[in-house]
């Protein structure tokens, strides 16, 4: 029997029943790396490739593929949603809407984040604030080690927490992701979150991605049969939900990322599908 992969996913509901077992296949074991959250696996991943297997955020693959990492897509979506409700301002501030960020202080964990990718594209698509518009301020670096935040991104002091800023005035608004503080001083920096997340389907026709996943490529190469094996599994365990699953379904998100990574400098250059794709096993649609 083929050596376990060792894989890094964060649990969903959709991915409890391959993390706790119920959903199985004879033709790929799977032990699954114990994690308080998906994200810590990203950098490891990227600059070791620690994992066989591994969920990985859409901004930080495609960075990562960029610079060249050994790293394989898997057409699979663990993660998607509408990102405008991940962007806070004081709720006594003087911002009263996307278009009042340029020249505003705007924290964000880092600049890479998926989220704030998907943001900024948005501010600079539909609200005419450029990325280099806004003073970024972040607190990390990226996954990607070879990556430079532009010039138009300052770091925060060491040690300094994002939401404390927030509330001290410190920054004019910051962008949370998944995890949004309860905090009734603090309200979204867009009026509506829903319906502008409805506004960014009806114009791209999908709901923006945030983690994918992906394999080593000596994995994609000398365990194939297994990789396959591996998206038959996923495809079982997401039977039913929304998520994009395949090539043709994660065109657009691909296609805009890209698009949007390659504007807002988090890529040294752009990437052709084909580039996107390279590595994948044969049989895999």
């Amino acid at each position: 029997m083929a050596e376990a992969l060792r894989a890094a996913i964060g649990r969903y509901a959709h991915t409890a029943a391959l993390l706790d077992g119920r959903i199985v296949s004879p033709g790929v074991t799977l032990d699954f790396a114990d994690l308080p959250v998906p994200s810590r696996a990203f950098a490891p991943m990227v600059r070791e490739q620690r994992f066989d297997v591994s969920e990985m955020a859409i901004a930080t693959f495609l960075m990562a593929k960029a610079w060249g990492k050994p790293l394989v897509l898997l057409p699979i979506t663990l993660a998607a949603r509408f990102q405008e409700a991940a962007l806070l301002c004081r709720a006594d501030g003087t911002v009263q809407g996307p278009g009042d960020l340029a020249g505003r202080r705007v924290g964000v964990r880092a600049y890479s984040q998926t989220t704030g990718m998907w943001l900024r594209g948005v501010l600079a698509e539909r609200h005419g604030v450029a990325p280099e518009a806004v003073r970024w301020v972040t607190f990390e670096d990226a996954h990607v080690a070879e990556y430079r935040d532009p010039p138009f991104a300052e770091r925060a002091p060491k040690g300094a927490d994002m939401l404390a800023m927030l509330k001290a005035g410190e920054l004019d608004a910051a962008i949370f992701g998944n995890d949004l503080p309860a905090d009734a001083a603090l309200r979204p920096v867009f009026h509506d979150p829903a319906a502008a997340g409805e506004a960014f389907r009806a114009a791209h026709g999908f709901v923006p991605v945030n983690h994918l996943v992906c394999v080593t490529r000596e994995v994609a190469a000398r365990r194939a049969e297994e990789v396959r094996a591996l998206v038959a599994l996923f495809a079982q365990a997401l039977a039913g939900t929304t998520l994009p699953f395949g090539r043709e379904a994660l065109r657009a998100p691909l296609d805009l990322a890209t698009r949007w990574c390659v504007e807002q400098a988090l890529m040294p250059r752009s990437l052709t599908p084909d580039e996107i794709w390279d590595g994948l096993p044969a049989g895999i649609g």
